[in-house]
């Protein structure tokens, strides 16, 4: 079993120009104008384009602005500090400053296209600084 990463987002060229900047990723295949494979992750990334009002999931229509969602992706790094730059310097908002967590050190933005994300870098002992807490 495997998995890939699906991105809504209202232009792609916007797109790819801001995950290929803010996390190094390469353009792997296009398909036509509107959906784009991204490569660089344990995973491939899918940019897929839809217009802000299409039909999302259930009743609800896609937006762009920043929106909260159970599920994101965190991004794990070497180095937080010099992510968060290469991410801002890219288009990410920074919404949580970097700060160390008994797990590492972490930091929490949003893409240009209203989908948060957090970088982090563990420390040593990772998730496992947690047991017991």
């Amino acid at each position: 079993m495997t998995f890939l990463l699906n991105i809504d987002v209202p232009d792609v060229v916007l797109a790819t120009n801001f995950y290929t900047a803010a996390f190094g990723l390469t353009v792997g295949r296009r398909f036509g104008t509107d959906f784009v494979e991204l490569l660089g992750w344990p995973a491939p990334v899918y940019l897929l384009a839809k217009q802000a009002g299409a039909p999302g999931a259930g009743n609800d229509r896609r937006r762009y602005d920043r929106h909260w969602t159970p599920l994101h992706v965190d991004v794990v790094v070497d180095d937080v500090d010099a992510a968060v730059a290469r991410a801002i310097r890219a288009g990410a908002i920074l919404e949580a400053p970097a700060r160390d967590a008994p797990y590492g050190r972490i930091a929490m933005l949003a893409d240009p296209f209203g989908h948060g994300f957090c970088l982090l870098a563990f420390s040593r002992e990772g998730y496992d600084a947690l047991i017991g807490e």
